[in-house]
């Protein structure tokens, strides 16, 4: 659940409210619920939602947290990036506890071997730290609904977020893959969802590396003999050396030099 940092005291237009002690008799809300103020009058607020809330039942939003997944709820990727997190994190406390910093890597090295980071693993971490980005910043944003439009063909997301049981469209954010990037819907969710809450997006999701790892699901761009022509077929099968395709037909791995154009891989909800 995600914790608030509040301050007693009147809000302002715009600012997020956590109610704390809800009249029951006056409103339909209930302790807990979180609110953007739209109008300040001199007892009370009105809501986002079209409800009003007096100055009483409310504290004012000023930071809040949410809380870590724990390992078991972590995706492959989030473990990938929760370990390297943990390396650099070693290694600054034992430079800053005086440490010898040789003998730290040495150890390092000994048990684990020499480790620099590929551009695939760079990726799967922008990509595991975009899915959490998401899902932080939706859950803490309560009373809304929330859509995201991917349209791969087009390389686009949208987000559209609304106030609970409306049709009209609050906030929009747009995200467009360059056309020599390879398209990942989860990073343009993290990027249009940024952009429509006027948040600053980190740099690493607008200059991410592209994959070098063909995987499952992976839609790809070939070309066909004689260098002219070429083809777009998603991933179905990687074994016996070649890569089998899900609309029928194969490729020789050694044989052939495919390009990743949508690494997205969200079937199953991923």
């Amino acid at each position: 659940m995600t914790k608030y940092e509040t301050e007693k005291r009147k809000a302002e237009v715009g600012e997020r409210i956590l109610i704390t002690n809800a009249n029951y008799e006056l409103s339909d809300y209930q302790n807990g619920g979180v609110f953007t103020v739209s109008n300040c009058g001199t007892t009370g607020v009105e809501l986002d939602c079209g409800m009003r809330s007096q100055h009483h039942e409310y504290e004012v939003i000023v930071g809040e947290h949410a809380p870590a997944p724990t390992l078991d709820e972590m995706n492959y990727d989030e473990l990938i990036a929760l370990v390297e997190d943990a390396m650099k994190a070693l290694r600054t406390r034992s430079y800053k506890n005086g440490y010898d910093q040789g003998r730290f890597d040495a150890e390092i090295e000994a048990v684990h071997g020499t480790y620099e980071k590929s551009d695939q693993q760079k990726r799967d971490g922008v990509v595991a730290k975009a899915k959490k980005d998401v899902r932080e910043l939706l859950n803490s944003a309560h009373g809304y609904d929330h859509e995201f439009i991917v349209n791969s063909a087009k390389r686009t997301v949208v987000y559209l977020r609304k106030v609970a049981g409306r049709t009209s469209v609050g906030l929009r954010g747009v995200a467009k893959c360059s056309p020599n990037d390879c398209f990942n819907a989860h990073i343009g969710k993290a990027i249009a969802l940024r952009r429509s809450l006027r948040l600053p997006v980190p740099a690493d999701y607008l200059n991410v590396p592209q994959p070098t790892e063909v995987r499952v699901g992976d839609v790809i761009r070939g070309v066909y003999v004689g260098g002219k022509n070429t083809y777009e077929r998603k991933i179905a099968k990687i074994e016996g050396g070649r890569y089998t395709y899900d609309s029928g037909g194969f490729d020789y791995i050694e044989e052939t030099d495919l390009v990743i154009i949508d690494d997205s891989r969200t079937e199953g909800g991923a």
